[in-house]
């Protein structure tokens, strides 16, 4: 177990290390999904603050789906959260995956945030 979750951590520096090089002053949309949940917010490194965020978790969204982990729920998560940066004026954004392949519920949130009107 260790050695996974050390291989993770190694993928996700490397990830950030990407991203830092190209983010020219953008905000980074990062996700975390759990077993059960998917989070997402959308952080300014300069300022260290959290501009917008949601998450599978909120209860208005808790009855409207199934379950927090599945591309169903990724997808709604992601229309949120790009409706929230649209509203706090955040319309360009770096994808931070973390260590997660894009791929499944990841890939559905990006798919989802980009149709809500963030580009990256």
């Amino acid at each position: 177990m260790a050695k996974k979750d050390n291989q993770f951590e190694r993928r996700r520096a490397r990830v950030r290390r990407t991203l830092k090089a190209h983010a020219v002053g953008r905000p980074r949309l990062s996700v975390h999904r759990s077993s059960k949940h998917i989070y997402a917010q959308i952080i300014d490194d300069a300022g260290g603050k959290t501009l917008a965020a949601a998450s599978s978790l909120e209860k208005d969204l808790r009855g409207s789906m199934k379950t927090g982990a599945d591309k169903a729920a990724a997808a709604a998560i992601g229309k949120l959260v790009a409706e929230r940066a649209l509203k706090a004026g955040v319309t360009s954004v770096v994808f931070d995956r973390g260590g997660y392949l894009y791929h499944g519920r990841v890939k559905a949130l990006a798919d989802a945030a980009r149709e809500g009107g963030l580009s990256f």
